[in-house]
């Protein structure tokens, strides 16, 4: 039935529907006044592909202001699209998510030329990239997250973690966190993977955050967040499974040789202000740094180890193919580091964003010479239909574009959710010292750089299509693949869920 009365000076409906007799133990909430309700800047984006670690006041108010039901003491609702069961007074939780992402496409006119080998780049093929299933255990301040990743390679078939920590929230707008963690660094890898622009990372946020962060790095640190600024800095370990043998060592949450004597250690500081926040314009400005300080000794020695380290990347498009920008192994490195800074502007539904790093390798034998790689990237979003991306405070970056309930995909109704079209400029140069006199300090890894354009669709904030073009061009570097220089396209979707 529907009932109408004043509140307020306005008038308000109230919906109620019943089936046979009421249980007095089962109540529905009714919409709550705007002024009880949580701000979220971001009402009707993706949710988080990770635990969702909050404060336990932001977690009541949650539990109190989305759908959900009362069951003998107890809540079960999905407060920011979640599924979570929560006592009362929201000391308890338990959420349960995910993150699906599956992948499929290919590569044309990507051939090698005369001498080179093929590598991997398959006319047509798919990936599960991500099927994480985040697990966030509460009590009060104190937050346990968990996340299995069954999509954990660009090969279909290995499974990992993604997160295992400790959080505690207890002080305003602060997370700090013990455990295996992605420690944010990089505006692009501040973001949920459920809101990037394209399929894949910038090649140089993504090799800069393997320095010494990345996905189940052990992490002890922190962040905070304000409506202005935002600071998080880590002291970082070792990946999980990093000191174990992997297949072909090719795990993608860090699998090694099975040798390691002495594990990395490093850490991560990313700084961001916001000194522009109005309704139709945001300016992001930052800077990252991180460093891998004490590289991981590898040896089958009793007396002595290596310490070594490498770079390579994929054109962008991550189902199985080849690097063809690599560096190889690089020797006696003593220290990696890499630092440079950040830049975004939102203008209405047009969003452009930038970062550049310059990325460092110190060596420790006699006639070596420091290694010096870089690389940036340019990208821009415009939402044609739907909320546009706004900023989210709590990451320091962007998010995706929004559907409210009242807009999400519905013919009949001539409502089609979200639909935006992205792009990018992507650069990484791989060379080093390539001039100089000794050969032991020339680096030839190739100079990399990725077109892409694409459209996202958002039937609703659950769902994701993407589709994206790219195409490729890699200088020669000493990768059999790429011999002589190489370029090629690709044609790449996802479908992507998110709870």
């Amino acid at each position: 039935m529907s009932t109408a009365s004043a509140h307020g000076g306005r008038a308000t409906s109230h919906h109620e529907i019943a089936s046979g007799p009421v249980d007095p133990s089962v109540q529905f909430n009714e919409p709550p006044a705007s002024a009880t309700r949580i701000h979220l800047a971001n009402a009707g984006t993706p949710t988080s592909d990770r635990g969702d670690v909050m404060s336990w006041k932001s977690f009541r108010a949650a539990t109190k202001s989305d759908e959900n039901v009362h069951v003998g003491g107890m809540i079960v609702g999905f407060p920011k699209g979640r599924f979570t069961v929560a006592s009362e007074d929201g000391a308890y939780g338990l959420s349960i998510g995910l993150a699906f992402h599956e992948d499929f496409g290919g590569f044309f006119n990507s051939g090698p030329r005369a001498g080179e080998g093929r590598g991997a780049f398959n006319s047509f093929t798919t990936n599960m990239r991500r099927l994480r299933i985040p697990f966030t255990f509460r009590y009060k301040n104190w937050v346990a997250a968990v996340t299995p990743d069954f999509g954990a390679n660009h090969n279909d078939g290995y499974v990992g973690l993604y997160e295992g920590n400790l959080n505690y929230t207890g002080l305003h707008n602060t997370i700090l966190t013990v455990g295996y963690f992605q420690p944010r660094v990089t505006e692009e890898d501040s973001e949920s993977s459920n809101d990037f622009f394209t399929l894949e990372r910038p090649s140089i946020t993504d090799m800069v955050r393997n320095i010494a962060a990345g996905d189940a790095r052990f992490s002890v640190g922190g962040l905070h967040y304000e409506k202005r600024w935002w600071i998080a800095g880590y002291f970082t370990g070792q990946e999980w499974g990093h000191r174990n043998a992997s297949d072909m060592s090719s795990t993608y949450y860090g699998g090694g040789s099975g040798t390691t004597m002495d594990s990395q250690t490093g850490a991560t500081l990313r700084v961001a202000g916001r000194p522009v926040a109005t309704k139709d314009w945001d300016v992001h400005m930052g800077a990252s740094g991180i460093s891998a300080f004490r590289l991981a000794c590898n040896s089958t020695s009793a007396t002595s180890c290596s310490r070594s380290t490498s770079f390579g990347q994929r054109p962008e498009f991550d189902i199985g193919e080849a690097n063809l920008a690599a560096t190889g192994g690089i020797s006696n490195a003593a220290q990696v580091w890499a630092a440079g800074p950040e830049l975004g502007v939102r203008w209405k539904r047009l969003i452009v964003k930038g970062e550049y790093y310059h990325v460092g390798v110190q060596r420790d034998a006699p006639g070596l010479k420091s290694a010096g790689f870089q690389g940036w990237y340019g990208s821009a979003a415009y939402t044609l239909f739907g909320n546009p991306r706004l900023y989210n405070e709590k990451e320091g970056a962007f998010g995706a574009p929004g559907v409210p309930e009242a807009e999400e995909f519905d013919p009949a109704r001539n409502h089609w959710g979200a639909l935006e079209v992205v792009g990018h400029y992507s650069v990484i140069d791989l060379n080093s010292r390539l001039n100089d006199a000794n050969a032991k300090n020339v680096i030839r890894g190739g100079q990399q750089t990725v077109w892409t354009g694409g459209l996202n669709w958002y039937p609703n904030r659950h769902f994701r299509l993407m589709l994206d073009y790219s195409h490729f061009i890699v200088s020669r570097s000493e990768q059999a693949t790429n011999i002589y220089g190489r370029t090629g396209n690709s044609v790449a979707a996802r479908i992507q869920a998110g709870f």
